[in-house]
């Protein structure tokens, strides 16, 4: 099982060093190759990311989660493509258990799952926890299919098959959008298990409520309307990590 790590990284340099450190003290061994998509950066993202001799760094002009993603797919030469976001922490139970899903289940072409929130206070905590435990479960297997864009592992094969990533898309409602057409040609894995350290940082910028109900409903828009809800989003990069 080969698998390529792609980090799209747009003016993180506050975090990218702490998601690189945390995939080579957890993972030192486990990805095939490590690539960081620098999606127009304006600060030292790709000077840091390239500090590190396990990274290779790529450019993608186009600004856009899918835009950067779809240069990862397009640079990655692994079976599996692994796609973390740049303010995400990995642990040591990621990949393995995603092996496992994979080779238990022939059919699943992707898998995801929550995030846990390394910087958020512990009420915070409390009600994401409460969030995705009430939420994500029921929505999955309601609708059928589910990817949470932060963190999600995929079959090269089965990317190719849909076309890769809509570019047309530039951040919300992208990762519903790519659940529901890898379901046309399998199974798309969402467990609770299966988990990555995020920030909370959007949370905190623009509040639990307001945040989880632009989610939620960029989740439902794509699955019944076939668009995303909203085309607008906030920059939230100004935020220093919490270390």
């Amino acid at each position: 099982m080969r698998v390529s790590l792609i980090i799209p990284a747009y003016n993180e340099e506050a975090y990218i060093g702490g998601c690189l450190d945390s995939v080579i003290a957890h993972a030192p061994d486990e990805f095939f190759e490590i690539i960081v998509v620098d999606n127009a950066s304006t600060d030292n993202t790709a000077k840091i990311a390239s500090a590190y001799p396990e990274v290779r760094v790529v450019h993608e002009p186009k600004k856009g989660l899918p835009s950067a993603r779809e240069r990862g797919r397009l640079e990655a030469s692994g079976d599996f493509l692994a796609y973390i976001d740049a303010d995400t922490r990995m642990h040591s139970d990621w990949l393995p258990l995603a092996k496992k899903v994979f080779d238990k289940n022939p059919e699943a072409v992707s898998i995801s799952g929550p995030a846990r929130y390394w910087d958020a206070g512990l009420w915070q905590r409390m009600v994401l926890e409460f969030f995705w435990w009430t939420s994500s479960p029921l929505m999955y297997r309601v609708v059928g299919y589910m990817i949470y864009g932060a963190h999600f592992i995929v079959k090269r094969e089965a990317l190719e098959k849909i076309g890769g990533f809509d570019t047309g898309i530039s951040f919300y409602g992208e990762d519903t959008d790519l659940a529901r057409r890898l379901s046309k040609v399998g199974k798309t894995v969402f467990r609770m298990d299966f988990y990555i350290l995020s920030s909370a940082r959007r949370f905190k910028k623009e509040g639990i409520i307001k945040s989880n109900f632009v989610y939620t409903m960029n989740f439902l828009w794509p699955v019944i309307f076939n668009r995303p809800f909203t085309f607008v989003h906030k920059d939230i990069r100004s935020e220093k990590p919490n270390v």
